[in-house]
Order: structure tokens, then sequence, then C-alpha cells
């Protein structure tokens, strides 16, 4: 079939995507609980590429340490039988209890340290298995008060505790990146560092900001209202693309964690297609969760679905390249005749007095119309497959 997927598209998801009973904040599961590695098969049997998880997902939290083994080699004989990899894994540092005011920017400096602590051991997992990059979502790093706490010390606990952690995986000698998933709230009311943007800001000042990236995931811009494609594209152009989390989502919602492209057709149209004509190579991983009216016929039928959506608008991104009306519109749109060549080189005394004594139309260039009308019902037309 033309939309199933292959290895070399990268498709992920994480255990706790398909291994969502259904529970939300009203109401409890509606799926049995499956192993991590029936979640294995079953991501095995619709085509996915690789699994990933939160070190709590594989492993309770409380178990012991030959409980632990006996689940790492289980899960390790699955991914063996299966071929599925681990190409990423990350840290719950927000379902405990000890977390409930943050777990690396918490004022408690005992939690800080034990934070630190689970962080090292589930990189120690997370490398064992396979990943080469790691997730931190900070789920629990901010407030409902401000009262509570001074946003300078958490934004230094957090500095402080990303560089402690590039050192340990510098020092253990792992080949390993992080990359840093923003979110605006929930479930606190306000969570530090919300936004791509703010991410990319406070990576800067790291000590080695070499390794650290960002993960932008679309539900989590959509919240704030933003461009999801436009946060993509200051992440790849900064060089700090390391993962990328799909799904959808309603701007200003709560985090709904819908299947790819399943409300947002356009916005997901763009994002494939940027993401295809840069020539990203990292996973395309699904953090998102079937609806809790389904059995896991119906998680299969939404993991298919993700991965079929995603191929389906490559191929319309790939039309929209050849489509040649559209390729003429854009030409027109980005039509240049060289007179100003000479600016691309940058400033110099020379090139600014030029510029000085060139004459614009400004009546002119404001009355030219851009066929951005034309151009956009050509992209639905495409998308609605009537071109």
């Amino acid at each position: 079939m033309a939309y199933d997927p292959k290895p070399e598209h990268k498709f992920t998801f994480g255990l706790w995507t398909v291994g969502s009973p259904g529970r939300d904040p009203f109401g409890g599961p509606v799926r049995e609980t499956l192993s991590p590695v029936e979640l294995v098969y079953l991501l095995a049997e619709v085509g996915a590429y690789g699994v990933n998880f939160h070190d709590n997902d594989l492993v309770p939290i409380d178990a012991t340490p030959k409980e632990r083994n006996k689940i790492v080699s289980d899960f390790k004989k699955a991914l063996d039988e299966t071929g599925l990899v681990v190409p990423m894994a990350t840290t719950n540092l927000f379902s405990d209890p000890a977390f409930k005011d943050g777990a690396f920017t918490s004022n408690d400096p005992n939690v800080r340290a034990y934070a630190l602590q689970k962080t090292m051991n589930a990189i120690d997992l997370g490398v064992e298995l396979g990943a080469k990059v790691y997730v931190f979502w900070g789920g629990r790093e901010g407030t409902e008060t401000d009262s509570s706490k001074n946003p300078l010390d958490a934004g230094k606990w957090f500095r402080d505790a990303l560089n402690y952690l590039c050192d340990y995986a510098i020092d253990q000698g792992y080949d390993l990146k992080f990359a840093l998933e923003p979110k605006p709230n929930e479930p606190r009311s306000d969570l530090y560092l919300p936004t791509v943007g703010s991410m990319l800001g406070f990576i800067s000042t790291l000590d080695h900001p070499e390794m650290v990236g960002v993960n932008p995931e679309v539900a989590h811009e959509h919240m704030a209202g933003l461009n999801f494609l436009h946060a993509v594209a200051q992440a790849w152009d900064s060089g700090k693309l390391f993962h990328i989390d799909l799904n959808d989502q309603m701007f200003g919602r709560y985090d709904q964690d819908f299947r790819f492209g399943s409300v947002m057709i356009k916005q997901a149209f763009y994002l494939v297609k940027f993401l295809e004509d840069v020539g990203y190579t990292g996973s395309r991983h699904y953090d998102a969760h079937a609806f809790r009216t389904e059995d896991y016929n119906g998680v299969k039928e939404f993991a298919r679905g993700c991965m079929r959506t995603y191929l389906i608008l490559k191929e319309k991104a790939e039309r929209f390249n050849r489509d040649p009306e559209i390729q003429e519109l854009l030409a027109a749109i980005r039509a240049d005749d060289g007179a100003h060549h000479y600016l691309a080189a940058g400033y110099s005394r020379e090139s600014a007095e030029r510029l000085r004594g060139e004459t614009f139309d400004r009546v002119a260039l404001g009355r030219r119309g851009l066929n951005y009308e034309r151009l956009d019902q050509l992209t639905v037309e495409l998308l609605l497959g009537v071109r």
C-alpha cells in the first residue's frame, strides 16, 4: 500500500501513548493496562519503527533491582524479536507526589537532589536500550501562585540541573543529546520556559549548549495559540531540532493529544511539508492518545492513522512542489530582477551609499496584488483531493 509505514519513515510512539488506558481527570480507565512487552508487539503489528518511554513506563518506581533487571531483559527480548528500536527516552518527574512542587525547580533541595538521581538512573536505562536523544519535559516545573517561588531561583536551579546532567553524560562517555520540551501550562497553572522560543533562549545560557536542543510538540504550541510551523522553523534554523512530538490540538484548549492531522489539517500539512523539504532525519514521534471511546483495536487504528496521515500529507507536499500553477504563482510572488543582489553581502559603506541613492515607487509597491488568495485556495483544493 502507498501509505504503509516503513523503517525509513522513523515513526515512533511512546509506551504512554498506545498504552494509555483512557483515564482522564473525570473518569477512570476504559482499557486494561498492557505490559511494555505487549505494547512493543502492538507497535510492531501496526508498522512502527520505534518505541520510546519514561523510566517508569517501563520499570515501576518502586521495583527492586531484581524486578528491574527482569523487566528490562524481557523488553530487550521483545525489541530483538520485533526489530523495534528505542531512539528516545525520558524521565517521569511529574507523577509522584514528591514532585508536586516541581523536580529541578522544587523549593526543596532534597527533591531537587532526588530528581537528579532519578534522572541519572533513567539516562543509564535509556542508553542501555539504545537511546540517542533524551527528552526533558518539566510537567511540574512551575507555579500556581508566584508568591511561592522566585522565577530567578527556579531558572538557576533548572540551569544547574541541566549543566550537571550534561556533565554526567559526558563523564560516562554517552553519545547522547538532550531535548527540552516546552509547554505553557497543565498540569501546573503556569510552567516555566513555556514556548520553543523561550527554551532556545534558555539553552544559550547552559554550559554545554551544543548538546542541548528542543523537542517541540504540536499541542503545546497550539495551547498558547501559536503557529507550530514557525516554532519548528526557528528550532531548525538554530540547529536545535533534536526531536519532535506530533499530535493535534485545537487552539487554546487543554492538552488534547489528538491523532496527528485529525483536527487542523492545513497546519499538519505545512509542518510535514517543512520537515520533508528541509530533510529532517530524526524520529517522527507521536505523543498522542486514542479516543477514550476505543478498545485496543481502536488504539491500533489510531496508531495506523497517525502514520498514514503523515504519509498522505508527505505525498500532498510533493504534489504542491510540482504543481505547475502553484509553482508559477510562487515564482511570480518571489520574482527578483537582481537589482538588489548587492545587499546579500551585508553591510558596507559602498552598499549603504548605493542604497541611499536608489528611488523606490512606494505607491506602486503598495498597489501590487500578491495573489495569496489564489495560492491558498489552490492549497486547499490540493488537500481536498480535487487537484
